[in-house]
């Protein structure tokens, strides 16, 4: 793969600082923006508010935030800063905010199930049932060009629900390279295949709670007013992935005229092995077990739990394996919850929105305000930054169940350009113009918002999410 633009971690968020090689006449803006904000901050915490316990809040959760949306540190270190900060500086202040505290603000069972996402991920790559489902995909295709764009886009959308999505549209990739590299120059099929694979991976995400780390945040900020089950979430987001796949293949068949037959390179594909097929039932056991949740009442992080003891215990993940889990990422998410806690015990958030009078606006447009504002951060910043963010503040404004998720939905809309998403970044090291993604980008991006924005709070009080 070609060397690609530097990448925010856009939709369905990849762990750690980007891969992706950024060209040397940027390299100073990250860091220049990260130092500007800092400098910001504590400027503000220092004259701008009253109180020990506002400004020293707004110096860590502030730090952490400018830390998180320039991505100039791995993921995991405003993490550890916080928890670090919080109980040094405002621990004499009050006993929330002493070490034991302030660990318990993560411990939140979402960092379990994605803990067992992880682990079924892990276990997925290292005996290769990824990459036989990419291959699958491919030869389904039977050489029809508009099939194959279908089955791409799908079955990219399906890799992202339960693993990263750099993983998922990497796989993908590495399937279609023959027929990337034996496609004629301007061919059409081309961009329309790596725009398939990047629109899949970045809606594949909305989902599954474990998709996303914006989902994450959502599904624990939603549970101080409902409990938000897996297969709720499914029930809710599916139908809109689905929407928005097929609003992306549309607009890329109207864009690409692809047609007439399509000549498969001849590919040796590797059965799958004893091994990966005991990790496909036990991939398929936990997925409907957490779809299944209403029924036998086992919390799906329990599941989660039991599936990550069973991969180990059976042998089918070793223990060099431990240290491929995406430990990074459940750090990340654990940040966020405990940036949102830090927020709601020192009030500081009320705060900053007392002077604000939203009352005369409708609840659709006020909802409607924030789902905008998530896509339009995400699509240049962290998207789990960008939740990290507006969850504390969206639920100021409409404190209930379904804010934090059409906030979380929002943050996966963020993609109209080639920086936005790893999946973008990847598909243009592979040869794909800026200019094509943002023209599909922004009409997806917008219409996400609107679909939204304008269904999403009645369909979330058809789920008993006010």
């Amino acid at each position: 793969m070609n060397p690609s633009p530097s990448v925010s971690l856009g939709a369905s968020e990849a762990p750690g600082p980007s891969s992706v090689r950024t060209p040397a006449r940027w390299q100073w803006l990250r860091p220049a923006l990260a130092v500007a904000g800092v400098a910001v901050v504590a400027l503000v915490a220092a004259l701008g508010v009253e109180g020990p316990v506002a400004s020293r809040t707004v110096l860590i959760g502030g730090v952490c935030l400018v830390l998180w949306l320039t991505e100039v540190v791995p993921p995991f270190i405003p993490t550890l800063l916080l928890m670090g900060a919080t109980p040094v500086l405002m621990g004499s202040l009050d006993p929330a905010y002493r070490l034991p505290a302030v660990l318990a603000w993560s411990a939140d069972p979402v960092l379990v199930l994605f803990l067992g996402g992880f682990a079924l991920e892990v276990a997925a790559m290292r005996h290769g049932l990824d990459a036989a489902l990419a291959e699958h995909v491919v030869r389904l295709s039977r050489g029809r060009p508009r099939l194959l764009l279908l089955l791409v886009m799908a079955g990219v959308a399906f890799l992202s629900m339960w693993m990263s999505n750099v993983a998922a549209a990497a796989m993908m990739l590495a399937a279609l390279r023959p027929i990337l590299q034996a496609a004629p120059a301007g061919s059409p099929l081309r961009p329309a295949l790596l725009l398939s694979v990047a629109l899949g991976a970045n809606f594949g995400g909305m989902g599954t709670p474990v998709g996303s780390g914006p989902n994450a945040l959502a599904v624990s900020a939603a549970g101080a007013y409902s409990q938000v089950t897996f297969a709720k979430w499914m029930a809710l987001a599916l139908p809109l992935t689905g929407l928005m796949l097929v609003l992306g293949f549309g607009l890329v068949l109207l864009r690409f005229r692809v047609g007439g037959r399509l000549e498969l390179p001849t590919q040796e594909s590797k059965p799958l092995g004893g091994p990966g097929r005991w990790v496909l039932a036990a991939s398929a056991a936990c997925i409907v077990a957490w779809l299944s949740e209403p029924l036998h009442g086992v919390p799906a992080p329990v599941v989660a739990l039991g599936a990550t003891a069973l991969l180990f215990g059976t042998g089918l993940l070793k223990r060099e394996d431990l240290g491929k889990l995406d430990w990074s990422t459940l750090l990340l998410i654990a940040g966020g919850i405990s940036l949102g806690r830090l927020m709601e015990h020192s009030g500081l958030v009320a705060r900053a929105l007392a002077g604000a009078d939203f009352s005369g606006w409708p609840v659709t447009a006020q909802l409607g305000l924030l789902v905008v504002v998530a896509a339009v951060l995400s699509a240049v910043m962290s998207n789990t930054g960008t939740a990290a963010l507006l969850i504390p503040l969206s639920l100021q404004l409409h404190p209930a169940a379904s804010t934090p998720i059409l906030v979380a939905l929002g943050c996966s809309f963020g993609i109209p350009f080639v920086i936005s998403t790893p999946p973008n970044a990847m598909a243009a090291g592979e040869g794909l113009d800026s200019s094509e993604m943002l023209k599909l980008g922004i009409p997806l991006m917008l219409a996400g918002c609107l679909l939204v924005s304008l269904t999403g709070p009645a369909i979330l009080r058809l789920f008993g999410l006010p």
